[in-house]
Formats: C-alpha cells, structure tokens, sequence
C-alpha cells in the first residue's frame, strides 16, 4: 500500500445563520458535526463541518455555520485506501479557518464575538469516518 499524500485545495463557508433571537443565556455550548464524500473520479475528499453554538438545546442554535472544503489526493487512490490520519488531520487542517470565521463574523454582527480556544478535535475522527460516502 502506497502512502497517501494529500492537499487542501479550497475551502468555502456555504451557509451561515445567526438568529440571536434563539439566544436565552449567556451560556455558549458548541458544536461540530463533521461529514465527508470521497470522489473516486479525481481523487478528491469533501469535507463538511457543521458548527452550532446554542445555549440548552442544540436544535435551537443561535449560530449555524457550515464549511465545505476539498481535499486532493494523488491520483488513483481509492475510498478504502484513504488513511486513518487523514480524517483527523484534515478537521486539524480547516479548523483554523473555521475558528477565524466564527470570529470575525459575531465581531461584524456588533456582539462580544466568539473566540474558541484551540480546540483536540481528535474527538471528530470516527463521526467523520462514519459519516463518509464513496461518490
């Protein structure tokens, strides 16, 4: 089995939605629901990554934020063939500008803004396997 080596190739915040009318406390909870597909035609990986900032509930978010990013690998790898690493390398890889994002966007809504600490995201490696498809 031959390493395979992969890149980010870009990255893109397709939805964003902040209602702070669902905002009842001071209280912030987070979270991310990472998924992926695997594009065996040009070897390349979707990711997708859900955040959600609520207070108590998690179905009634005040922010919800979703980052699709695509990844390349070297041509001819196939969906099983994909690394264990690169399913925690690459939340590890995007999550910086996840994190930018969610900052700079409650700053510009005129808020005290959200500034998540770096963060282990290792957590998000067996969700994002399990919730990846072969296109």
């Amino acid at each position: 089995m031959k390493k395979a080596a992969f890149s980010l190739t870009t990255y893109r915040f397709e939805k964003v939605n902040i209602d702070f009318t669902n905002k009842t406390s001071n209280e912030i909870n987070i979270l991310f629901d990472p998924s992926g597909k695997f594009y065996s035609k040009n070897s390349s990986f979707e990711l997708t990554i859900i955040f959600n900032a609520f207070d108590d509930k998690p179905d009634s978010s005040f922010i919800n934020i979703q980052c699709n990013a695509i990844f390349e690998f070297e041509k001819g790898i196939e969906f099983g063939d994909i690394p264990s690493y690169f399913y925690r390398n690459s939340i590890a890889i995007i999550f910086p500008y996840i994190r930018a994002f969610i900052s700079t966007v409650t700053l510009q809504a005129n808020i005290p803004p959200i500034i998540l600490p770096t963060m282990n995201l290792s957590s998000l490696e067996e969700p994002l396997k399990n919730n990846t498809v072969n296109e």
